[in-house]
This record gives C-alpha cells, structure tokens and sequence, in this order.
C-alpha cells in the first residue's frame, strides 16, 4: 500500500526523493541486505539504516502517512539542511552519495553503481591533425538541456536526449592546445554512451541561470514517453556500446519528480507507477492517491501556466535487464 509522508517543513522535496528510492524494488532488494550498525550512535547516523527503519515504519500500513524525522535528523547530521528549499537533482545526489558511502558491504555497493550509474564516453578530436583523447566517466544523472544553443526550445525529451550527445565544435576562445599541432586549434567534443543502468535518472534542466544571478524557470511544454528506446533516439556515432549492451536500452518510465511554483517559493510531488500493482500515484507528503497516466502528462509544461506542475525528473526502468 502507497503510504505518505508527513511534511516536517519545506521537506517535500526529500519526501518525493524517498518515495522514488523505497517505490523501486530493486533498491529496497539492497536496502534490506545492508549490515546494522553496532552501536546505537552509528545507527542513528547512518543513513541506509535509517532508510531501512523508515520504509518497515511505512510496510507497517497501520496509518496513511508516517514522519521521516529520525531520517531527516541523521541527514543534518551530515550536513543536509533541513527547513530549507533544495534542488531535487542536488539532493538526489548527495543522498545517493551518502547512501553508497555508508554501505559497508563492497557487493552492495557495487549493486547500488549497477542500479543508477550511467558510463560515458567523452571525445576531444584535434580538427588540424587526427590526435584526439578518449576518457571514460561515471553519472548519476544525464543533465539534459531544455533549450539549444540558440536559446531555442527544445521540443520533445527525445530532442534533448539527441541534442546532450550531438558533437560540439570548440572555436575561437573556446580552442584547445592540440599537443600534435604544439598549438591552440579548433576541437571536436563528443560525448558516448557506453553503459546505461537499470534505472535510469533524467535531469530537465528547467532552471536557467542569467549572468545578473537571477534564476528562472523554464515551463514549456515537453512531452516525454512511457517508453524508450535509445538505440532508436541515438546514431551509431553516438554510442559505444555493443549489441548485447544496446540490446538492454529499453525503458518504461517508472517516476516522475515534478516541481510547481516558481525558483524561489516552490513546492515538490513524485508520480510513481507501483511496479508491483502498474498503478500510478501521486505523492504529495503525506496525500498519497491513485492517478491515470492523463494526470501524469499534465507535468509536461505548459509555457502559460508558470505556476502549475513542470516534470524536473523522469526515472525510466530497464524492460529487459540483464
């Protein structure tokens, strides 16, 4: 049963951040694996553990809602705020760090990497001569841009997913000293996919920085689908990955972390589809509810409506994991 949680003040944001981590099964399959602390101050500070005794209170199903405020204590502990405003795509973040840093166990915390990290490739390729480095690296989320280049608007998720690994051309102030040339010269940047994790975590860049500091968001619409394919979204050249890797990039949306209001005064809820009833719901703290997918899309944006709910981020699950 879909238990709320209560709000303990500008909380909302970590509630809808719990409610996605404890809805997905396969991370609460390495929650309950996790070794409990020894003694009772390592307890109240470790955060697997306290995630662990709040999800048993919510298995409880004895009341709607429950309070995630020993949760919340043992995160100020480690210096998370409380009573404060956060970004939902930070605070994903620094909770997945704490929660693989404080898993003792090293095979669970290998399955945790498995479970979100994303692996790329990234390309810088001299446009003079043919030298060009290669590295490898490791994301929690794929930060997708909802605009180009030319602050136009990008039109659906899988514009933006296409636009994030189209190559880049490094020119004038932006060159780069090309070892070969012994000199600055114009640069291609690429970046690859080479690995992509069972559930996948995507960030919609709504919140646009200006030079004056001023932060805005940006509302319009964009559609997003319940499922996904990325060897149909991206080319050959974008991937580097072989067939029985790219033979697992198929997704369903599992979650949806929506933001309303505006970046100063705003207010976080999660649409989650059950995995073990394919119902969808909406948690908003401690109001929990049964929603269509019709609910769901209403998270799009819409540029008229600044105020209304504006999906922030998708969580898509793998159809055919390996």
């Amino acid at each position: 049963e879909a238990i709320g949680l209560y709000n303990l003040g500008q909380s909302c944001c970590l509630n809808s951040l719990l409610q996605v981590f404890l809805m997905n099964i396969r991370f609460t399959g390495i929650l309950r694996r996790i070794t409990v602390p020894l003694s009772p101050e390592q307890r109240r500070n470790n955060v697997p553990y306290q995630m662990l005794l709040l999800l048993e209170k919510m298995q409880c199903g004895k009341c709607k809602a429950v309070g995630p405020t020993d949760l919340a204590r043992c995160l100020s502990e480690h210096r998370v705020k409380l009573f404060v405003q956060h970004d939902a795509a930070q605070l994903f973040l620094t909770l997945w760090n704490l929660l693989k840093k404080q898993m003792k166990k090293p095979e669970l915390v290998e399955e945790l990497s498995d479970l979100y990290t994303i692996c790329i490739q990234e390309h810088l390729a001299c446009q003079k001569c043919s030298f060009e480095t290669k590295s490898n690296s490791t994301m929690l989320t794929l930060p997708l841009p909802v605009l180009d280049s030319n602050s136009h608007r990008l039109k659906t998720l899988e514009d933006c997913l296409q636009y994030f690994f189209h190559p880049e051309e490094l020119t004038g102030q932006n060159m780069c000293f090309c070892q070969q040339c012994g000199r600055k010269t114009t640069f291609l940047q690429s970046v690859k996919l080479v690995h992509l994790p069972q559930t996948l975590t995507l960030h919609l860049k709504r919140f646009c920085f200006e030079r004056s500091s001023h932060t805005h968001k940006l509302s319009h619409s964009l559609p997003f689908p319940q499922e996904l394919d990325f060897t149909e979204v991206l080319t050959e050249d974008q991937c580097q990955a072989d067939d029985s890797e790219k033979a697992t990039w198929q997704y369903e949306l599992f979650a949806v972390v929506a933001h309303s209001g505006s970046t100063s005064c705003g207010h976080y809820c999660a649409y989650i589809r059950s995995l073990t009833e394919c119902k969808w719901y909406c948690f908003n703290d401690s109001d929990v509810c049964q929603v269509s997918w019709d609910d769901v899309k209403c998270t799009y944006g819409r540029s008229n409506l600044y105020w209304r709910e504006t999906a922030y981020l998708l969580f898509y699950m793998k159809k055919h994991p390996q």
